[in-house]
């Protein structure tokens, strides 16, 4: 048990010993002293246009002498900061003329909302189309935990809208009545939540944290007659925001910013239903049981295995007119916009490029990596038009994930991740998708999407040279003691934290470096730079992890975050932590530094 006795902390040993612990005042890094002197011309307070020329020379913010337009956005942009941090100190709008001291000019350092590590605003050309994009992703999206027992809802849905997750996966299959649509995850002993719930859900949230485009990825094991009842809810549901297309088959996808404010759907066109039942033994009828069918468990995706990639006339073809339920299946066909499917035959004829028409291909994270062996620049190739969609292999039943960069490397799109856990994988999912305003769309490097004169293309394999080198300086942290009981992390003294930089991207970026530990200290000052050679900054991440050193058990956590480097800013940066399962922390972050030489 402890207490906080002024200025110091006392714990409590064996019930009879006291250890006296003194709370030391956050010593300013000299940096920023030194900082703050040059920017204030060694005045008392940094004025707004002393504050603007800090921001633009030593921050890296637009705003240079010759850009009218910049300069005036940075002037703002210090007057701004200048008003919110005395608002926040005197609780009033403060006179114009003042300006910040020094311990003004260290608190906003240390505010993420004025001074945070990347922008929050789309930035990224929205004009073109899907494929271009890394796409957040989400897979069976309505599982609230492990793929093989925990409840289906629509809860994990909203939550991963409000995230900002665009691609929601739902596994369809008929209820015991055949006579209604259930979420679930096949053959397994999950308890189902209605199509119905989920599609209402996802209408009232979709658009929440993004306005770009959500698709919905439909796992079918329907009767015509039930797909079409999917068509009657979809519409009626989604009414204006569901998007049709005009073609059968499109030529090209559409932009994200074209398609703002939709939502479109992405499965297999539908076939004959008796081959699909006899293909599926029976599947559609039997969606609960000890093993799924389904891409997880038998390493083949259902929708996309056993046919092949299909555009048949909307007018209604020789078989649609024999077929007692074709008008069932075009008002289910009408709704595709994404025509999802795996032709027979070989990986390189299913990845084969057509010149008249788009797709999208599902792989599993093994298929994957098998394919990157052999296929890597067909892959890419593929992926420039058509998109790609990479999903967790069948025995991560625990919602575990896999390493993301696999198919980033290669243009694939939609990389689907079980947002439902928790760990490094996903937090490289979640540092990933904070680029671009965290809007669920990043374009893809340009040196995935280039062809030369012979239609050759990126080759992942091939050696890289460094491009340019990130230097990081961990100053300090702060936080902890608001957030956490003074036990949390040890019962007899304060914390003994350290922090871990990685680098993660493609295999010649990887790196690792640890700051040293600061013992008993809730305010650990650690001053310490490293460097970073990148040779495709464009896809690295930088994951911070800070713990807390335990001699005699695993160190505990403190706080993890994960940031694209391609969007860092430069100078002094305010970074929030945020817990294991992604959620921010309110006042727990790091104080540090980017420079990029």
């Amino acid at each position: 048990m402890t207490s906080s006795n002024g200025g110091s902390y006392n714990y409590t040993m064996f019930k009879y010993f006291n250890r006296k612990f003194k709370i030391t005042e956050i010593e300013l890094p000299q940096d920023v002293k030194e900082a703050f002197l040059r920017f204030s011309d060694g005045g008392p307070q940094m004025g707004k246009d002393q504050l603007r020329r800090f921001l633009v020379e030593h921050q890296g913010e637009p705003g240079a002498a010759d850009a009218d337009a910049d300069a005036a956005a940075a002037a703002s942009e210090a007057e701004r900061v200048v008003e919110q941090v005395l608002h926040t100190k005197f609780h009033l709008v403060p006179d114009h003329e003042q300006g910040l001291t020094l311990d003004d000019f260290f608190r906003y350092l240390l505010r993420d909302d004025l001074n945070g590590p990347i922008s929050c605003q789309v930035h990224h050309d929205m004009t073109a189309p899907l494929s271009h994009y890394f796409i957040y992703t989400g897979h069976n999206s309505y599982l609230t935990g492990n793929q093989l027992s925990s409840d289906c809802s629509d809860a994990p849905i909203i939550g991963a809208l409000q995230r900002g997750v665009r691609v929601i996966e739902l596994d369809m299959w008929p209820n015991s009545d055949k006579d209604d649509i259930l979420i679930l995850h096949g053959r397994t002993l999950t308890s189902p939540v209605t199509l119905v719930k989920c599609l209402k859900s996802i209408k009232e949230y979709a658009f929440v944290k993004s306005p770009y485009p959500v698709i919905i990825t439909l796992e079918d094991h329907l009767t015509p007659e039930l797909q079409a009842k999917v068509a009657e809810m979809a519409t009626e549901i989604f009414g204006d925001t569901l998007y049709f297309p005009t073609e059968e088959c499109l030529a090209e996808f559409p932009s994200p910013e074209s398609l703002k404010n939709r939502i479109i759907i992405s499965t297999k066109p539908p076939k004959e239903f008796l081959e699909s039942k006899s293909s599926k033994d029976k599947s559609s009828s039997s969606p609960t049981g000890t093993h799924s069918s389904e891409d997880e468990a038998g390493g083949k995706e259902t929708p996309d295995s056993a046919s092949e990639f299909d555009c048949d006339s909307r007018s209604g073809s020789d078989q649609d007119c024999e077929d007692t339920n074709a008008s069932q299946r075009h008002a289910y066909r009408r709704l595709i916009t994404i025509h999802a499917g795996k032709p027979k035959g070989s990986l390189k004829e299913a990845l084969r490029v057509s010149e008249d028409k788009v797709r999208r291909l599902s792989l599993s994270e093994q298929e994957l990596e098998k394919a990157t062996s052999s296929h890597g620049t067909d892959l890419v190739r593929f992926t420039q038009r058509n998109i790609l969609r990479v999903y967790p292999k069948g025995t991560r039943v625990t919602s575990s994930n896999y390493n993301p960069h696999v198919g980033w490397m290669h243009g694939a799109q939609m990389v689907a991740f079980n947002m439902q856990g928790h760990g490094k994988s996903l937090w490289k999912m979640h540092g990933m998708f904070r680029a671009n305003g965290v809007c669920g769309y990043v374009k893809k490097p340009e040196f995935l999407m280039r062809q030369g004169p012979n239609r050759e293309v990126h080759d992942p394999k091939r050696e890289h040279i460094v491009k340019k080198t990130l230097k990081v300086k961990v100053y300090m942290g702060d936080g902890w003691n608001l957030e956490f009981s003074p036990t949390h992390f040890d019962t007899f003294s304060p914390p003994d934290f350290y922090t871990k930089v990685h680098i993660v991207g493609v295999p010649a970026d990887n790196a690792k470096k640890k700051t040293r530990i600061i013992e008993d200290n809730w305010f650990p000052i650690w001053d310490e730079e490293f460097e970073f050679p990148l040779c495709v900054p464009e896809l690295a991440l930088l994951r911070i992890v800070v713990r807390e050193y335990n001699r005699s058990e695993k160190d505990d956590f403190g706080g993890q975050t994960c940031l694209p480097i391609s969007e860092l800013k430069t100078g002094f940066r305010a970074i929030p932590l945020y817990n294991k399962k992604g959620e921010k922390y309110k006042s727990v972050k790091l104080l540090m530094r980017f420079q990029f030489v």
